[in-house]
């Protein structure tokens, strides 16, 4: 796997992942050189290259002068994620649908950012943990536990086995600002165009909403997690 721009890689050299090497541009300038002196930290393998090379082998030419090359991204189990629960409870983000990868870049960002445990995503109709991903996550993702199940609702049902109040984002809920957000819980955001499918909903315990004063009727799907979850952050300080 690709991980491309400054960022996104020295994320990636934090981590104990596996990585194969690192392309960089010649005369490293700025961060480029924290990027090379974190990879001798590592003993990571580090070839210089012109400019042109790192254009050719970058699929949006948003390498930012750093291409690292690394073994494919490693999914983590929903026991895994239900597992790392501190002591003031867990915290799961569910996507439901997200099938834009700026979408599950973001909502993955927001969720290391927030805090999370983990982030779970179905294995079916959703995007996946790609380069761009990584990349527009700004590295978040090489931080945080994903899980790919082959059924959302199925871990849904282990969720609540375990403790855990579900939570699902829409439109015609109880108002955010009013729930309690405390303990053990889970949040399921949706798609774009479909919201948190019908089946997914009845499952979830409450229904909630965020305030829209504008004239626009709904939020992006990242943004809306991004709310919901510093909601979150905010009632469980």
């Amino acid at each position: 796997m690709k991980t491309e721009g400054r960022n996104a890689v020295l994320e990636l050299l934090k981590t104990d992942k596996n990585i194969e090497k690192l392309m960089l541009e010649k005369n490293p300038q700025g961060s480029l050189k924290s990027i090379f002196a974190e990879a001798r930290k590592r003993g990571v393998r580090v070839q210089f290259v012109d400019r042109k090379v790192l254009d050719k082998q970058s699929e949006e030419g948003r390498h930012q002068g750093v291409i690292a090359f690394s073994s494919d991204f490693e999914y983590s189990s929903l026991d895994e994620i239900i597992s790392s629960r501190g002591e003031d409870g867990g915290f799961v983000v569910l996507c439901d649908g997200i099938e834009d990868v700026h979408n599950l870049g973001s909502i993955i960002r927001v969720a290391e950012c927030a805090g999370a445990d983990g982030v779970v995503i179905p294995a079916n109709n959703s995007a996946s943990v790609t380069e761009a991903v990584i990349r527009i996550s700004a590295g978040a993702a090489n931080h945080m536990k994903v899980a790919k199940v082959n059924s959302l609702n199925r871990a849904i049902d282990e969720l609540k086995k375990n403790g855990f109040w579900l939570y699902a984002l829409e439109a015609d809920g109880k108002d955010i600002y009013d729930a309690d957000l405390k303990g053990n819980i889970a949040i399921v955001v949706g798609g774009e165009d479909s919201g948190v499918k019908r089946l997914t909903r009845e499952k979830c315990d409450f229904t909630l909403s965020i305030p829209l004063k504008g004239k626009v009727n709904s939020l992006n799907a990242s943004v809306a997690l991004g709310i919901a979850a510093y909601e979150a952050v905010r009632k469980r300080r």
